[in-house]
């Protein structure tokens, strides 16, 4: 997994007239803890942590003031709801070597059996425990040739070496389900003229 590095400056100013200031100077206000210490807050390059968030789980390196370098992984990211952009980001305090639990995007590949088979994602993100400078992007699954019923439970998915699982074993991950038949036009009418007496 590659490191990103960004740049840091501690905070003083705190509220929303201080966190708007921070984002029109194209900035992001953040807050770094972990490991028992106090919560350090920061400002943020916004363009660079916008690009090092497209990376599940990236590892960030923190030049703080240019006097220490903390290592840190995104936990919770706030996006403006409408326009997108970045609002608050919370980052975890790690160490190399220290093992932390995350989640990461199940993706698949390969084609369902045919007949119009549905594939759901019961989990879209697989929680696991790994090295924080060893964090996979993703899990790849094949559902080639699955058909209606099949279903991936987390014990069958492979996981990169030093990777282990943070779910019961036994949890649905991906499942198949048969594709539904429309009903009959007579049916949904018969079904509403009985709502409608109700």
């Amino acid at each position: 997994m590659s490191e990103v590095k960004l740049a840091a400056e501690t905070r003083t100013e705190f509220g929303k007239g201080a966190a708007r200031r921070i984002r029109r100077d194209n900035k992001v206000p953040g807050v770094l803890y972990g490991h028992g210490s106090d919560p350090l807050h920061l400002t943020l390059p916004g363009h660079e942590l916008l690009l090092a968030l497209r990376t599940p789980n990236v590892l960030i390196s923190l030049d703080i003031d240019g006097k220490s370098t903390e290592l840190a992984i995104p936990k919770a990211v706030q996006r403006d709801p409408l326009k997108g952009f970045l609002e608050h980001v919370d980052l975890q305090l790690v160490q190399r070597g220290e093992t932390v639990t995350v989640e990461i995007p199940v993706q698949t590949e390969g084609e369902l059996a045919a007949g119009g088979n549905l594939l759901e994602h019961v989990l879209n993100a697989l929680p696991v425990e790994a090295e924080a400078t060893h964090i996979p992007e993703a899990v790849t699954v094949s559902v080639e040739g699955l058909s209606a019923g099949a279903s991936i439970h987390a014990k069958d998915i492979t996981l990169p070496k030093g990777v282990t699982l943070a779910v019961d074993e036994d949890a649905v991950v991906l499942q198949v389900l048969a594709a539904q038949a429309e009903e009959a036009p007579e049916g949904g009418e018969a079904a509403g003229e009985e709502a409608a007496e109700a």
